[in-house]
């Protein structure tokens, strides 16, 4: 397809209100092909841009698709006690490919309509990675229109050997089902059908990652055989690392004194390929060590407020140039996928760390965090993130002439503060609109939404089921919980009095 986005504007850092002067830019196929004034270019369709702004699609550079159906299901509760209802590997939860599919599908048409491109899914498959459930997801991007890089978030080591206090805390009884490790041939064989299957499909829309989940959860030998995947094919590697303070504990107790990312760093896992997720409750080591190997960090900050996790130390990871990329975790964690409300957080959130508002987030770095942070985590720094000649052809339109833009004083910061998402009136995904006009081109909204009340109504009692399991174990999970809370370990990422 050939598009000439005509009389636009485009954001420009040193321009008054933040915007270019009005200009042409000429997409041919699944790229940009010219960024000018009056481009001629013949047979091309015609978009109007007078009022308009195009972006860089915005990257969701952290998410989990497979508890997108749970969205509003739970309180608030600490990340350990949270995953205890959100994640159980019972069978009764085991989806149907069809399951898996909707749930996905969902997800792509919230965040398309928000003008998100491109998304990097952290999915964890419960109770197995199976081939066919892979597929059906994997087969929900390929009929959105998104990008995505997909990898298998599976924990392989048992329940006990991931988690610092539990088993002691723990009688004997009640540890039945907590003791049992992964078989890592069945990862790594799923990992195979994976990338077999998907990896570069969709003229390369389509791509495999690969995620240890977090580096307490493997054991080194399968950690290193996936950063040997992730080097193999120069794709991302996700690392939950010290999202928590029972995490930054569980170093003292089990890992010799080592951080998280300490240990990594010994494991040889660090590199530029590296997606750490949350990276809260790091200290100066931790972030020289990130810096050196190049690696970027996952800011998650709307997850990280519902589960209590803390505050990540934006300032001193942007002080040693380290890049940040921003993404909605979960809707479980988030209760949306919508990455303006992210962007508009991260944007607030630091500003209760410290008194100074010279150390608070600006609107540009949030906007580079978005957009050349998310390309930098998804591999594809040269594609992805700007609007230039020869970069892929992901693209966002927005309406400056509806309410979040009225009156315009500064785009950045209303892009930041003020836009919702309803003034998208376009999302492009390699040259092809996947929304537009109000609709997602790709996929029937109603019969979506008509299927997946349908489906997940009959699933409530499973869902039901699997929250009474949780509860049997919570009260010792609460334990080990404030045990570590109780910990000193020389630093605050709460806000208290």
């Amino acid at each position: 397809m050939s598009v000439l986005f005509r009389q636009v504007r485009l954001l420009d850092r040193a321009a008054a209100e933040g915007l270019s002067p009005p200009c042409d830019v000429h997409v041919e196929g699944p790229r940009i092909a010219a960024v000018g004034t009056e481009l001629a270019a013949k047979g091309a369709r015609l978009v109007e841009g007078h009022g308009k702004l195009l972006l860089p699609g915005l990257i969701n550079a952290h998410f989990h698709s497979p508890v997108n159906h749970m969205k509003g299901r739970l309180d608030s509760l600490p990340l350990e006690l949270f995953m205890l209802y959100e994640s159980p590997a019972l069978e009764t939860l085991r989806p149907g490919p069809r399951e898996a599919y909707i749930r996905t599908l969902l997800a792509c048409a919230e965040m398309l309509r928000g003008g998100v491109t491109s998304v990097q899914d952290d999915a964890f498959f419960l109770p197995d990675p199976t081939p066919d459930i892979i597929d059906a997801v994997m087969q929900a991007y390929a009929d959105s229109g998104m990008r995505v890089n997909l990898a298998l978030d599976e924990p392989e080591l048992a329940e006990l050997d991931k988690l610092p206090f539990l088993r002691e805390l723990m009688p004997a009884a009640a540890r039945a089902g907590l003791e049992t490790a992964r078989d890592t041939g069945f990862l790594m064989e799923a990992y195979q059908h994976l990338i077999s299957r998907w990896h570069g499909t969709q003229g390369g829309r389509l791509r495999a990652a690969v995620s240890c989940s977090a580096p307490q959860r493997v054991s080194p030998r399968y950690m290193r055989a996936l950063d040997d995947i992730s080097r193999a094919l120069d794709v991302p590697y996700f690392a939950h690392m010290l999202e928590t303070k029972l995490q930054r504990v569980l170093g003292e107790e089990r890992l010799g004194g080592r951080s998280l990312i300490r240990y990594a760093a010994d494991e040889g896992l660090l590199s530029a390929r590296l997606n750490i997720i949350h990276a809260i409750w790091v200290d100066g080591a931790d972030l020289d060590l990130v810096a050196s190997a190049g690696s970027t960090i996952a800011h998650n900050p709307i997850s990280n407020l519902r589960l209590g996790s803390g505050v990540m130390p934006f300032r001193a990871i942007r002080a040693r140039g380290i890049p940040i990329c921003l993404g909605t975790d979960e809707a479980i964690a988030d209760d949306a996928v919508n990455m303006w409300a992210v962007a508009k957080m991260a944007g607030l959130i630091h500003n209760i760390t410290t008194p100074d508002p010279n150390e608070w987030p600006k609107a540009w770095e949030v906007l580079d965090c978005l957009f050349t942070g998310g390309a930098r985590a998804m591999g594809l720094a040269d594609d992805l993130g700007a609007v230039e000649p020869g970069r892929l052809a992901d693209l966002t339109l927005v309406d400056l002439e509806t309410l979040p833009f009225t009156p315009l004083n500064d785009t950045a910061r209303q892009l930041v503060y003020c836009e919702d998402g309803r003034s998208v009136v376009a999302t492009m995904v390699a040259g092809d609109f996947v929304f537009e006009a109000g609709r997602c081109t790709r996929i029937d909204e109603a019969a979506l939404i008509a299927e997946a009340r349908e489906l997940f109504a009959r699933r409530r009692p499973a869902l039901e089921l699997a929250a009474s399991e949780a509860g049997r174990l919570r009260p010792w999970y609460e334990a080990m919980v404030g045990r570590a809370a109780a910990r000193d370990v020389g630093m605050n990422r709460w806000v208290s009095a």
